[in-house]
């Protein structure tokens, strides 16, 4: 009897092993088949040449394509890109439209797309499916990096958005009947074209890709310069000069009239400088100028505004006698008639021909300019340092004359047209 039980047991025990034995080979091949799939779920991918699933470069999405195939769809987005327009936004909400070419744009990191392909390609084959996995459900945004000529944004600033800024109005002088009036100044505003530059290079592509196509660029406030106690300095003569244009005709004296309107009543500052011609432009009848004789290239023509060389030589000789800072002053081609030799300041629009000073004194100075009788007069009053026994007097000097050996008959330019 005990011997018919050990034999029943040896056969379960038996049987209980074929069992397990089974199941062993079940199992490794149920894990030789995940291990398969495994292999060929990460493998086929890149066997075939193509991105993983769920992967973008920038916006662009690269999933499923070979790396020709991913550089062109970037370099395709990269092109629209350059038209792509936005809305900058100046003083007092002035809008300009401006297209990402106008900055200077480039794309720097072609190499993505190598980055995009070669992702998942470390860890053994469990942790490449999983975050071959992960990459698929959650996707994966490669930056696109796209960056901007800081130099051409701020020159497309400074001609398309600077034109919109409000000029500051400093405190100034007015006079009549012998009497100073001060009127206050008014701030001012105007786009920081270096600050607003810096924003933009760093920043216009990202704002771009988050839906901001309208941006406001950066503005600064531009305080007024002077006050009435500053102004209320301003009573001395630094200098005054008259010429006679009692001979000139009638287009030629409007024009004297007229410039010296224009530069009657500037206020100018401590270290400011003076352009006459910046002053009086442009030289036109809108302008209130009338065609008369002037010179050109040793010639006499017809122009509009001919005769504002003299409103630029008195005042030029006013100056000097306030002794301010010339900084740039130039002699007419020929000799003129209403001042001594060398006392000239010609003004000349097609060579660039300017008059210009700077204040060098502490004080804020007034240019008054009177027209009366035919004669012109500067005057220009600030704050007089000098002692009361200063005096100023120029001379010419001629130091040679040079007779040519042919006669030539030439137009005066402060008569009439046809007057020799």
């Amino acid at each position: 009897m005990k011997k018919g039980k050990d034999s029943l047991s040896h056969l379960q025990n038996k049987f209980a092993s074929g069992k397990k034995l089974r199941l062993f080979l079940m199992a490794f091949l149920l894990l030789l088949f995940v291990c398969g799939q495994l292999f060929y779920e990460t493998g086929s991918v890149h066997a075939s040449n193509v991105i993983y699933d769920g992967v973008y470069i920038g916006p662009v999405n690269v999933s499923g394509m070979t790396r020709e195939q991913a550089l062109e769809a970037v370099n395709q987005y990269v092109q629209e890109l350059q038209t792509a327009s936005v809305t900058l936004v100046a003083v007092q909400e002035h809008e300009v439209e401006a297209a990402f070419e106008d900055f200077g744009m480039s794309w720097n990191n072609p190499n993505v797309v190598d980055e995009a392909f070669d992702l998942v390609t470390e860890g053994n084959v469990i942790a490449r499916y999983k975050a071959m996995k992960d990459i698929a459900y959650n996707g994966l945004v490669l930056p696109l990096d796209i960056t901007f000529d800081q130099v051409a944004i701020s020159n497309y600033i400074q001609l398309n958005c600077s034109p919109y800024d409000e000029e500051v109005q400093n405190a100034s002088l007015t006079r009549e009947n012998g009497e100073f009036q001060i009127v206050g100044g008014e701030p001012g505003e105007a786009v920081d074209v270096v600050a607003s530059a810096e924003m933009l290079s760093s920043e216009l592509f990202t704002d771009y890709q988050n839906g901001e196509k309208r941006i406001s660029l950066v503005i600064t406030e531009i305080a007024p310069e002077g006050n009435a106690q500053e102004l209320a300095l301003v009573k001395d003569t630094l200098g005054t000069f008259t010429t006679s244009y009692s001979s000139s005709g009638y287009n030629r004296s409007c024009n004297v009239a007229n410039g010296c309107r224009l530069v009657n009543g500037v206020t100018i500052y401590p270290g400011e400088e003076f352009s006459f011609y910046d002053t009086v432009k442009p030289f036109t009848e809108a302008n209130g100028y009338y065609l008369a004789g002037s010179y050109m290239n040793g010639q006499v023509v017809d122009s509009f505004g001919g005769g504002i060389c003299q409103v630029s030589t008195t005042l030029y000789n006013a100056v000097l006698l306030a002794e301010l800072e010339v900084t740039e002053r130039y002699p007419h081609s020929m000799v003129v008639s209403y001042v001594n030799r060398s006392a000239d300041a010609a003004i000349a629009e097609s060579s660039g021909k300017d008059f210009k000073f700077v204040n060098n004194t502490g004080y804020p100075i007034y240019i008054e300019g009177i027209t009366e009788n035919k004669n012109i007069t500067f005057t220009i009053y600030g704050v007089e340092t000098r002692p009361s026994s200063h005096s100023v007097r120029y001379e010419s000097e001629i130091l040679s004359e040079t007779v040519p050996d042919y006669e030539e008959i030439i137009a005066d330019p402060n008569q009439g047209v046809g007057y020799v």
